[in-house]
């Protein structure tokens, strides 16, 4: 229940934050929209020329089929992480007292282009090396693949942070999440896992609705019911992924300066991470 109370309060603050900034969620929606045309970009092709066909083809040649499947991964990726940089920069600019734009934001995604690029190809090649041991071993497989994939998110956590603040490359990026992970999470991220938790409750109010809307309306309630369940869904996703990147930006503020930043309190930080070590030096975007 504490970590429950304290993934609570972090949420306020990180809301705090994105009602004061609202325009970060202008690159969710962004970052949403573009994901839905990469995906049909790949998906419209198999629709329009047959997916039994793809697939035996793929089937012969396994090659070919991961190398599209990399691709897609890489795009994806690459969309993904330009837009969370944003956000990341601006949090991180308003956090240290300095003016917050959308174009700002946008700026410093373009400007740390080969770091985003860089970083997506290693995400695209962790998630390829995950999907052919998932398909490889059976259920063993799946397992395995769930646990380091865990792992891969665990200890990436802070990397886009890192890329904004310090322009690393993807594997330094990495080892120094690992790092701050290591030394000043510990095992305890009740923070990122509360902010699944909550979303995951707000979701089951208009799941039962919905339910309800299909076992007692007729087909024009059922209609507007889904219409209005899905657009439910997606703007909480919107907020969701806006509020984990805040988050992220909050907390690697912490991690290197060892104080809360602006809008969190400093023993909720403390909380989600228990700081081990001293010394931390104050940061600033590098332009």
């Amino acid at each position: 229940m504490d970590k429950l109370n304290r993934s609570w309060s972090l949420m306020k603050a990180s809301w705090h934050v994105l009602k004061e900034n609202k325009q970060m969620l202008l690159f969710s929606l962004l970052s949403f929209i573009c994901s839905l045309i990469v995906i049909a970009s790949f998906v419209v092709p198999f629709a329009v020329m047959g997916y039994e066909s793809l697939e035996r083809n793929f089937l012969e040649n396994d090659t070919q089929f991961y190398a599209l499947l990399f691709v897609f991964y890489f795009v994806l990726y690459f969309v993904i992480i330009f837009f969370n940089t944003a956000i990341v920069a601006n949090t991180l600019a308003y956090m240290e007292g300095r003016e917050v734009d959308f174009t700002g934001g946008i700026k410093t995604a373009i400007n740390r282009l080969p770091q985003i690029f860089n970083w997506a190809l290693v995400s695209a090649t962790v998630g390829m090396i995950l999907r052919m041991i998932e398909e490889r071993a059976q259920w063993l497989g799946k397992i395995v693949a769930g646990l380091l994939g865990l792992a891969f998110t665990l200890i990436s956590f802070l990397v886009i942070p890192i890329l904004v603040v310090e322009k690393k490359g993807p594997i330094e990026a990495l080892k120094e999440s690992a790092s701050m992970f290591k030394k000043t999470w510990g095992e305890q991220v009740g923070g990122s896992m509360g902010f699944g938790l909550l979303f995951f409750l707000l979701n089951l109010p208009p799941i039962f609705l919905i339910v309800i809307a299909t076992t007692t309306g007729h087909g024009p309630t059922i209609l507007v019911s889904v219409f209005f369940f899905g657009l439910y869904l997606i703007i909480l996703s919107l907020i969701q992924s806006t509020l984990k990147a805040i988050f992220q930006a909050a907390l690697y503020l912490y991690a290197r300066n060892g104080e809360a930043p602006r809008g969190f309190d400093s023993e909720l930080l403390a909380g989600a991470i228990p700081q081990k070590k001293k010394g931390f030096v104050k940061t600033h975007i590098i332009d």
